[in-house]
């Protein structure tokens, strides 16, 4: 996968007309972590941190996943945000 490409998805998602709500938002995120840096590391956050703990999740659910494959997915993802 071209570094370009998903470069150019991470853009596109700064400039969406509109707010594709919080579960897409989610998962963009936890594919950008994986694809740029690897696996989740460190502790999850505690009981009181819901959003720490729903974007550590989200990022943990896709450990073993490669970069290129994350990747691929973000680019898929923000596709079909961007019509």
């Amino acid at each position: 996968m071209a570094g370009t490409e998903f470069e150019q998805a991470v853009t596109a998602v700064g400039h969406l007309s509109q707010d594709p709500g919080n579960d897409t938002k989610l998962r963009l995120y936890a594919l950008y972590k994986q694809a740029t840096s690897g696996d989740v590391t460190g502790k999850r956050p505690g009981f009181l941190d819901l959003v720490g703990r729903a974007k550590y999740d989200a990022w943990a659910a896709l450990s073993g996943t490669s970069t290129a494959q994350a990747e691929a997915d973000y680019v898929a993802e923000v596709a079909k945000l961007t019509g």
